[in-house]
């Protein structure tokens, strides 16, 4: 009688497969409210009446209250220590080498720690930055090529990253399969129609300044964005595999890096999007301002009354906002990727950003063999008469009788006889002595 059989060498092999998935996330979960959640900090010290804001916030692929909501991506916004935006935004460093700014700027700091934390990432250095060229360089070292920097140059001054979830971006993104498309600008202002209102109003076109359009997105002027290329382009850096994120309408117009490994896409701002598009609005703030329709501790961003209302000089606040610098430098973070949001991915439920993702399979196939002479009766107790003796063949059948069992299950011990792990065949299967058998047990990790 043979129940345990040792497995050897022989009987065992180990190969690795690929599974993709096909993951399609739709633009009312990117700009609905309720599948976008914040994670509120206290961010301005106490000084002023106080503004909060998040780092990062994480789209859901429904209601993230809901106990089914699954976290899609994370969305938020950096800027490079040493551009432009920065730079002239800034009034010095004080005595610890921290960046000063004026009260007018919220969260700068923390927008320069985001790249910053992003670049030792994926670049393997804090003080990193990321390029987007038409050529295979795409960090620092790239600097002594020429390349071109500041807004809508190579350099990537003015970043958004977008992180998949490790649930939806499995262990890859796989090449040449991701896709976004988005809107470069929000609807204009100043227009017949109050953006705020959405009626008719003569008095809004006195002042080409007026109708926020903040929140408000545009039905025209979309983009998509892919990897177009990146298999034949093979790049590898301190973050892994990473390939170029081209303007599919030129694919000659870099705009940005998908780095695989880590499922993060990294856009230049300046490319992806209008950046000289003028804003308007009410954005959080350190100060109070005059106006009675905002409430304590909101600015009036690019945003002018007409003169019936306030008259010419009384305390219009920046008129000529665009959206790169002066949102990116006044606002939140939450008040930034709220417009990104809102406005630059569409409302409705066409794809918004899709892609394949790979998750790499490790398997262990066991060949459990049992020949012609083995596993035909079993040593369970129901096999056995009353004196304790195996029951091979019924009692007093002399017609050659052969020996069998049905084989549904096969148990897997260590070496200690401690049973490790269970297989069950999809049928029991027949097994006697003039059959040999062989079961493949696959363990997949």
């Amino acid at each position: 009688m043979a129940t345990f059989k040792t497995i050897g060498a022989d009987d065992i092999q180990t190969s690795t497969s690929v599974l993709s998935q096909l993951v399609d996330v739709i633009q009312e979960d990117i700009s609905g409210s309720s599948s976008r959640k914040k994670y509120q900090v206290f961010v301005t010290g106490g000084v002023g009446p106080g503004v909060t804001s998040s780092l990062f916030q994480t789209v859901y692929d429904q209601d993230f209250s809901l106990q089914t909501a699954n976290a899609v991506l994370d969305l938020t916004v950096g800027l490079y220590e040493s551009g432009s935006t920065v730079v002239s935004a800034s009034t010095g460093v004080d005595s610890n080498g921290k960046l000063l700014f004026p009260s007018q700027s919220l969260m700068m700091r923390e927008k320069v720690e985001n790249y910053k934390q992003f670049a030792q990432l994926l670049l393997g250095d804090a003080d990193g930055t990321f390029y987007a060229p038409g050529v295979n360089v795409f960090d620092s070292a790239a600097s002594s090529t020429g390349i071109s920097t500041g807004s809508r140059g190579d350099r990537i001054e003015e970043a958004m990253f977008v992180n998949f979830k490790r649930l939806f971006a499995r262990d890859e993104i796989r090449k040449e399969t991701f896709a976004i498309r988005m809107y470069q600008s929000a609807s204009l202002d100043g227009s017949e129609v109050d953006n705020v209102t959405g009626v008719v109003n003569a008095a809004v076109t006195a002042n080409a300044y007026t109708g926020s359009n903040l929140r408000r997105p545009t039905v025209s002027g979309s983009a998509i964005y892919a990897d177009v290329g990146a298999s034949t382009t093979q790049l590898k850096y301190y973050g892994g595999d990473v390939g170029f994120i081209k303007d599919t309408a030129d694919t000659t117009k870099t705009v940005g890096l998908m780095w695989y490994d880590y499922g993060i896409g990294v856009f230049d701002m300046a490319k992806v999007f209008c950046p000289d598009q003028h804003l308007s609005g009410a954005i959080g703030a350190m100060n109070a301002t005059p106006y009675s329709t905002v409430t304590a501790g909101q600015a009036m961003l690019g945003f002018c009354r007409p003169a019936t209302v306030y008259p010419p000089g009384s305390g219009c606040d920046n008129v000529s906002a665009s959206f790169i610098p002066d949102l990116l430098v006044s606002a939140s973070i939450d008040d930034i990727v709220d417009h990104l949001a809102s406005t630059r991915f569409g409302t409705g439920s066409f794809t918004a950003t899709t892609f394949q993702n790979v998750t790499n399979i490790n398997s262990t196939l066991l060949f459990c063999r049992a020949t012609a002479d083995e596993f035909n009766y079993s040593s369970n107790p129901t096999f056995r008469n009353a004196e304790g003796e195996i029951i091979v063949i019924e009692p007093g059948d002399d017609t050659g009788q052969r020996t069998f069992t049905f084989v549904s299950t096969v148990g897997l011990y260590n070496s200690n006889n401690e049973l490790l792990a269970v297989a069950k065949l999809s049928r029991p299967v027949e097994k006697n002595d003039e059959k040999d058998l062989t079961v493949r047990v696959r363990l997949d990790f």
